[in-house]
C-alpha cells in the first residue's frame, strides 16, 4: 500500500473517531503530496525516497516549532505539534538511539580517514546519506563533533 493510500484510510477513521490531533496531522502529510506529485518534473507519481524526504522536512519543522512554543510558554500550540510529530513518526523508519547512531558514526570516521575537526564535512557527507531517515541531521552533527573533537 502506497503513503497515498495508508495516508486516506487512516484519514477516514480519523473522521469516524473524531480524533482532531491524528486528521491534522494526516492531512498536513496528504498536502505535501499533492505538493511533491504537482512539482515540476514530477509527473504525479512520487517514490518512496521523495516521501522519506518530505516527511524528515516536516518533521524538522513541527520540532523546531515545538522547541519555540516551548520557549515561550506557548503550551496550547506544543500540545499541537507533539500530535503532528506522533503522527509523522508513524510513517518514517524507526530512528536510532543514541548508542547505534554513535557506533555507525564511528564506523563512517574510521572509513573516510577523518582525524580532526576539518574533516568534518567528509563524514557529515557519507553520514547523511547512510543514515537518511534514521537519524536527523541535528543529531549526526552533534555525534561527528563529538567524535571529531577527541
Amino acid at each position: 500500500m502506497s503513503l497515498e493510500q495508508q495516508i486516506m484510510t487512516e484519514m477516514k477513521e480519523a473522521m469516524k473517531a473524531k480524533n482532531e490531533g491524528l486528521l491534522r496531522g494526516l492531512r498536513a502529510i496528504k498536502a505535501e503530496i499533492i505538493k511533491a506529485k504537482t512539482e515540476p518534473g514530477a509527473g504525479g507519481e512520487i517514490n518512496e525516497e521523495t516521501e522519506q524526504k518530505f516527511l524528515q522536512k516536516m518533521m524538522k519543522q513541527r520540532k523546531d516549532s515545538l522547541e519555540i512554543f516551548e520557549k515561550q510558554g506557548r503550551e496550547d500550540l506544543a500540545v499541537k505539534e507533539r500530535e503532528e510529530i506522533a503522527v509523522i513518526e508513524k510513517f518514517l523508519p524507526k530512528q536510532l538511539d543514541a548508542a547505534a547512531l554513535k557506533e555507525i558514526v564511528a564506523k563512517i570516521i574510521a572509513q573516510t580517514g577523518a582525524t580532526s575537526a576539518a574533516d568534518m564535512g567528509k563524514v557529515m557527507g557519507v553520514a547523511s546519506k547512510q543514515l537518511a531517515g534514521q537519524a536527523d541531521g541535528k543529531s549526526i552533527s552533534a555525534v561527528v563533533k563529538e567524535l571529531l573533537s577527541k
